[in-house]
């Protein structure tokens, strides 16, 4: 361990973020699988993949040790950041719209309460 050099380290330390970014990006896969509707299931896709991918894209970046290979990867964690928000809500409320249900166990629907509240005006 004494002997360890400072690129091993390095090695260890991007290593284990990759495999942090492989954790993340499995357990939103798993929550694909296993949440009950579309709507948790984006956002089980939109947090944990997101989280994900930006850490394997900062453990590429910092790897590559060069910085058009940084830059690159830090506009890809940038795009993702800015993205996937929007087009998480976009398809939930186009699931919405065309008349996809939250799940029975689903406590607040907010949706819901401001489309009868508009429609009795």
């Amino acid at each position: 361990m004494i002997g360890m050099t400072f690129d091993m380290v390095f090695d260890i330390f991007v290593g284990l973020m990759l495999l942090l970014g492989a954790v993340f990006v499995l357990t939103a896969s798993i929550g694909m699988l296993r949440f009950p509707d579309v709507y948790t299931r984006m956002h089980s896709a939109s947090k944990a993949g997101t989280l994900g991918s930006g850490i394997a894209l900062l453990a590429l970046a910092l790897h590559s040790g060069e910085f058009d290979v940084f830059s690159r990867a830090l506009a890809g964690i940038v795009f993702f950041l800015l993205t996937t928000p929007i087009t998480t809500h976009l398809v939930a409320k186009a699931a919405y719209s065309t008349g996809t249900k939250p799940w029975g166990g689903t406590v607040i629907d907010e949706y819901a309460e401001s489309r009868e509240k508009n429609s009795e005006k």
